[in-house]
């Protein structure tokens, strides 16, 4: 019988490719948060496919309440930023995306709820599609981050569960070469901010995913808008 794990799955690139790195030995369960992203109903899509791809029970967690107290362009009417592909090595237009695209606490919440399903299945991993790029812009995606999680949920948590991030020390191209490697279908997976049915290509998300696939010598079958 294999071990139990939780999938904290977005449907997009980073944490569908960290999921394939524990399908084969883990009986994993993922979630999907809908927190009033304008992308939601294209990562439940993505997430849904994923999971069906690979025989893994999926739920969507309702998470509204975050969408009222956010001013992130993610779930607002603020404008999404469209930086250029030299804008994405500049740590001071970089930032101010992030700043632009921040949801208040998210992987703070997520991990926690997720930690709260490990705890109720009996998984031992959390699986997070925490990134080496994104971390640079993102606390929430590092590496100290993730380890001082691990440390909280030794103390709060009965249960020995760890958030594991296959991911932490890669960029995107790392990423899509990995995800090759373990044969993820990384043409289900879904990046875009904006939520349109086929990828802008010009928000920051879409310009790292497109970057990732050219500097990865890899085919992108993703349709990008600004193709």
């Amino acid at each position: 019988m294999k071990n139990k794990a939780v999938a904290i799955l977005s449907g997009g690139l980073d944490s569908g490719v960290a999921m394939s790195c524990y399908v084969k030995n883990y009986d994993i369960y993922a979630i999907t948060f809908d927190y009033g992203q304008k992308a939601i109903k294209r990562e439940i899509t993505a997430s849904k496919e994923l999971c069906k791809y690979y025989n893994i029970p999926h739920r969507i967690i309702d998470l509204k309440w975050l969408d009222e107290i956010s001013n992130s362009a993610l779930n607002s009417s603020n404008k999404i930023p469209t930086p250029t592909e030299n804008d994405l090595d500049d740590y001071t237009q970089s930032k101010e995306s992030a700043n632009a695209v921040w949801v208040p606490g998210r992987n703070l919440v997520f991990t926690a709820i997720g930690c709260s399903f490990a705890e109720s299945i009996g998984a031992s991993k959390i699986i997070v599609g925490w990134d080496l790029e994104e971390a640079n812009t993102f606390p929430d995606n590092s590496k100290e981050f993730l380890n001082r999680y691990n440390e909280l949920i030794k103390t709060g948590s009965p249960d020995e569960i760890e958030i594991v991030a296959p991911l932490i020390n890669l960029n995107k191209d790392e990423i899509v070469k990995l995800g090759a490697k373990n044969n993820c279908p990384m043409d289900l997976t879904y990046s875009c901010y904006e939520g349109r049915d086929i990828h802008c290509g010009i928000c920051e998300s879409c310009m790292r995913r497109k970057r990732g696939f050219k500097k990865a010598g890899m085919d992108d079958l993703t349709k990008y808008e600004s193709d």
